[in-house]
């Protein structure tokens, strides 16, 4: 690992604990000044610096040749890592930092890369001598440093994980890698075939699914990115799609207020697009949100809440939005025939749902037993295995208008 990058990429979180640790040791140790240096290109670099004082002498980002400073000395064992008095240590006496600080009593111990290459130091000092220090005050320290060590490597590993996953979703990225497949929903009423939810499709990669993949993209700034990847792969289906069918896509709240989405659905037959809202991200702003989506609604597009009954966010999306479909989690409809509470809230969200005018959707159903109980409720579109898995648009162009037996009244 270069050595400029230990400390350059550290995360605040880290960055806390570390400071954390240097000021509890200094305190405990009654010394002056504690720091935390770093080895860089035969420099050493000051990356953290405590002081009793309001003004420390140490001055984070300062910077001086290495075998000028008493961290280049005691890393190379050329001085002792407990100093009680460094004007008696004949190398010690010889450094600037001795007389210009001053330092008195100093202990230090080096900073290890897992390979034992040294990249810093854990110092201490008093600018005054200290017979009372220990070896005992020493282990402390080294104590402390093996836990600075500790953060730094989490911090190093989380940080390289989220760089495999830049790279990864950025490749996915550059080469459109992704697949769309469409789940058919089909209407209670009648079984005709009202719209297909478009779902994003990667290559395979272990305990990572499509929202894996949309969650990872965002965490690395890629988030819309991916999402409007799947959009423009979702659109290119139109023209195979049956007449009449409406396509439904899902976006996040950040993708929804991007300048971007305009842009991309110039083109598109609105009043055939859904844009399905989850409670996955936070929405910033309601009132961006509806400014943004106003123009694209006024001329058709449709919206519809996901995953109603999962969390309370899907509930305050309904109340700002006013969308015109409401899609209910599979969470609620997942046995419904036979758990009496999961029944009374879809009747509750159902009812509520006809009464300011949305369409109802039934998410995840899988049984003929759920179906009849959604449809008895009032419910008024169905999706789920029993009706259609997702698939590829080839199949999806040429399903019959009217859905399987299971839909029959």
């Amino acid at each position: 690992m270069p050595l400029h990058a230990v400390f350059g990429d550290l995360t605040g979180s880290a960055s806390e604990q570390v400071v954390s640790i240097l000021r509890a040791v200094r305190r405990h140790l009654a010394m002056d000044v504690g720091f935390i240096s770093e080895f860089v290109a035969g420099d050493r670099v000051f990356r953290f610096s405590d002081a009793g004082t309001a003004h420390s002498p140490v001055a984070i980002g300062d910077h001086a040749p290495l075998d000028r400073s008493f961290c280049y000395y005691v890393a190379k064992g050329l001085i002792p890592g407990l100093l009680h008095d460094a004007a008696e240590d004949p190398v010690a006496a010889g450094l600037a930092a001795t007389r210009d600080l001053p330092v008195g009593a100093h202990l230090s111990v080096p900073l290890r890369h897992r390979d034992g290459e040294v990249y810093g130091t854990l110092c201490c000092f008093s600018f005054t001598p200290d017979r009372s220090l220990t070896t005992r005050d020493l282990g402390i320290l080294r104590l402390c440093a093996d836990l600075v060590e500790a953060i730094l490597r989490t911090d190093r590993d989380a940080a390289r994980e989220r760089e495999g996953r830049r790279r990864r979703i950025a490749d996915a990225v550059a080469a459109e890698a992704v697949e769309m497949v469409f789940q058919p929903i089909y209407r209670t009423a009648d079984g005709s075939l009202s719209a297909f939810e478009a779902l994003a499709r990667f290559a395979p990669v272990p305990g990572m699914g499509p929202d894996a993949w949309f969650a990872q993209a965002a965490e690395v700034g890629l988030g819309e990115e991916l999402e409007f990847l799947a959009l423009r792969k979702a659109l290119r289906a139109f023209p195979d799609l049956p007449a009449g069918v409406r396509l439904s896509v899902n976006l996040s709240p950040a993708a929804l207020v991007s300048p971007r989405l305009a842009k991309m659905l110039a083109d598109a037959p609105l009043d055939r697009l859904v844009v399905e809202l989850t409670e996955h991200a936070a929405v910033a702003s309601y009132e961006a949100l509806r400014d943004g989506l106003g123009p694209l609604r006024s001329r058709g597009l449709g919206l519809a809440i996901d995953d109603v009954g999962a969390g309370h966010a899907t509930l305050r999306h309904v109340l700002d939005l006013a969308p015109e479909i409401i899609k209910l989690d599979m969470s609620l409809i997942r046995a419904i025939d036979i758990h009496s509470g999961r029944r009374a809230l879809t009747e509750a969200l159902t009812g509520y749902g006809r009464r300011i005018g949305c369409e109802i959707v039934a998410e995840g159903v899988e049984t003929a037993a759920e179906y009849a109980v959604l449809r008895g409720i009032g419910v008024t579109r169905v999706q789920g295995f029993l009706t259609g898995r997702p698939m590829p648009l080839r199949e999806a162009a040429v399903l019959p208008p009217y859905g399987p037996a299971a839909l029959g009244g």
